[in-house]
């Protein structure tokens, strides 16, 4: 590639003319000069391919085309997908590479199913395939895992990773909102989907917890690796009895190495966090990503994570970094999975629980209740009694102990006689020492 002191303009085409789609061509074309004097050279923005010509777009109509492949086979310098899912995406970014050009995109669906395949394509072509803006919008977290902490060694990330749900849960917390009213106001205020699914069951998240496992373990992590619970059953009462706690109730994309090395485990679920963890205080639809590191203990990336304008910023900085390699002959980091450790079940992980109980009250029940944990080797913390009605109810907060005891706990308690029912159940985490 050329080096000389006033190398030729790097060119950039846009799979893609959405709303991060329109702002990255939008900040390509505004910034020039400022990008120009950072590099000692221009990005000359080529082709944007839409589906539709017809659509009003804040995009010049010069740039557009209909025709997807051949924006990624045109040669450009570096190709930005923004289309997102499986396909066409896969097959325009393969054909990008193949192409000569390095890729930009923010498809975490993609690269949580089939990274792997995108990695070894790149190295084969010595081109860059760079994703700043698949996990959590403008927070810089995949460089941090890939460069910042490359010299440390990570045990655990704690993230909230999805806005419309933080959204939900917010509304769930401070304003008294049942799930169904929550979301609807996170509909209308373009937070959320008019099919939610993705976000509220938890897929959107577990996509992007894979990324993040695989940056922080050096292992192979798919989304089908992800244990996966979303928040659509988190009701008003687990809301009133996290409070109790001294908790709120946050989604949680959770990786982690285990202590003896003998694998990870990436899970997403509700999750209680007590107040004064950091993560608690972080509201409506920011993201927030905890991780906890061997040599520089506790570190947090907070900040918008998702959005037009925070999402184009992360994929143009990796425009940038892809340009400059360009410009130099070099490639950046490629797929770091070097350790391969397996990916155990969650039922390995170590949790605390908080379990709801309405009870028979009765003499002997909270014996057969005590019992029952006694039986699958589950230590209680605290018992509360709270009202059920005509029952009596039983809040619950355990110890930590494997989730397969905690499991193997509330089905042995389902199955008592002196429980009417098992009205709520969350992992807990966060807690000092715990």
């Amino acid at each position: 590639m050329p080096t000389e002191s006033a190398p030729r303009p790097v060119t950039v085409a846009v799979l893609g003319g959405g709303t991060v789609g329109t702002q990255v061509a939008r900040l390509l074309t505004d910034r020039d000069t400022d990008l120009h004097i950072r590099m000692g050279t221009s990005l000359k923005l080529t082709k944007v391919a839409v589906r539709d010509l017809t659509k009003a777009r804040d995009i010049d109509p010069q740039y557009l085309s209909d025709d997807a492949m051949a924006v990624a086979t045109s040669g450009a310098d570096i190709v930005v997908e923004l289309i997102g899912g499986i396909e066409p995406a896969k097959s325009l970014i393969m054909a990008a590479i193949k192409a000569g050009s390095s890729v930009v995109t923010a498809n975490k669906a993609l690269l949580a199913s089939d990274g792997a395949s995108l990695y070894a394509a790149a190295e084969a072509e010595g081109v860059d395939i760079f994703f700043e803006a698949s996990v959590a919008g403008a927070i810089p977290i995949v460089r941090v895992l890939q460069e910042s902490l490359s010299g440390d060694h990570v045990t655990k990330i704690m993230g909230i990773v999805n806005g419309t749900t933080n959204y939900i849960l917010t509304k769930m917390e401070e304003d008294g909102a049942s799930f169904a009213d929550a979301l609807t106001e996170a509909q209308a205020l373009g937070y959320a989907e008019a099919d939610p699914t993705a976000d509220v069951e938890g897929h959107d998240a577990a996509s992007k917890a894979a990324i993040l496992a695989e940056l922080a373990f050096h292992t192979h992590v798919t989304r089908e690796d992800v244990f996966c619970e979303g928040i659509s059953n988190v009701s008003i009462e687990d809301i009133r009895a996290a409070k109790n706690m001294g908790c709120v109730i946050k989604l949680l994309a959770i990786a982690e190495r285990m202590p003896d090395d003998s694998g990870v485990i990436v899970r997403v679920h509700p999750t209680m966090v007590p107040q004064e963890h950091p993560l608690a205080s972080v509201r409506d639809a920011f993201n927030a990503v905890f991780v906890e590191t061997e040599a520089a203990g506790e570190l947090m990336f907070y900040g918008r994570g998702a959005g037009g304008a925070p999402t184009a910023s992360a994929v143009l900085g990796d425009v940038v970094v892809a340009a400059r390699n360009r410009l130099t002959g070099s490639t950046g980091w490629g797929e770091s999975a070097d350790v391969q450790y397996p990916v155990l079940p969650i039922s390995e992980a170590s949790t605390c629980y908080y379990v709801n109980l309405d009870v028979a009250d009765r003499p002997g029940a909270l014996a057969s209740i005590a019992q029952a944990f006694a039986d699958a080797g589950v230590s209680i913390q605290v018992v509360r009694q709270d009202g059920h009605g005509e029952g009596a109810g039983l809040i619950v907060r355990t110890h930590r102990a494997s989730d397969g005891a905690l499991q193997d706990t509330v089905n042995r308690l389902r199955k008592l006689s002196t429980v009417k029912a098992v009205v709520g159940v969350m992992r807990v985490e966060g807690e000092a020492g715990a």
